[in-house]
Formats: structure tokens, sequence, C-alpha cells
């Protein structure tokens, strides 16, 4: 389900932070869509670990996270 990858077997992709993120370089996350998953990293750390998921489970789990809480 879930593996991880080196940054340069994820160069090459169009990477994004959530428009949530400050400015003040906080605890963010970056994501870039592949055609068959999502790859995750730490937008601190670009050329560190990529975590890659199915885009299934990617689209999973922003539905849980989008939910309202008790929902």
């Amino acid at each position: 389900m879930t593996n991880a990858e080196s940054s340069t077997a994820a160069s090459g992709l169009a990477w994004f932070k959530s428009s949530y993120s400050g400015t003040e370089g906080g605890e963010c996350v970056e994501v870039a869509a592949g055609t068959e998953a999502v790859h995750v990293r730490d937008s601190k750390d670009v050329s560190g670990p990529v975590i890659r998921v199915s885009r299934e489970a990617w689209a999973g789990f922003v539905g849980m996270a989008s939910s309202e809480p008790g929902a």
C-alpha cells in the first residue's frame, strides 16, 4: 500500500503545498500526483525520503481529513 522512495526517483513531479500552510516555515508536507500514485514529502527536506501511496488510498485520506469531527 505505501512505500518510501528516494527523492531522485520522484524528481520531475510537480509538488504542491497546502494553501492552509503558512509562510512561517512550520511543519508542512508537499504532495505530487503521479499517474499511478501520490507522492508525499517533508517541505523542509525536499531531498529526503518520499512516501508513495495509491491514488485510492490518498483519496480516502483526504476524505477522512476533510470530514467534520464526529461525522
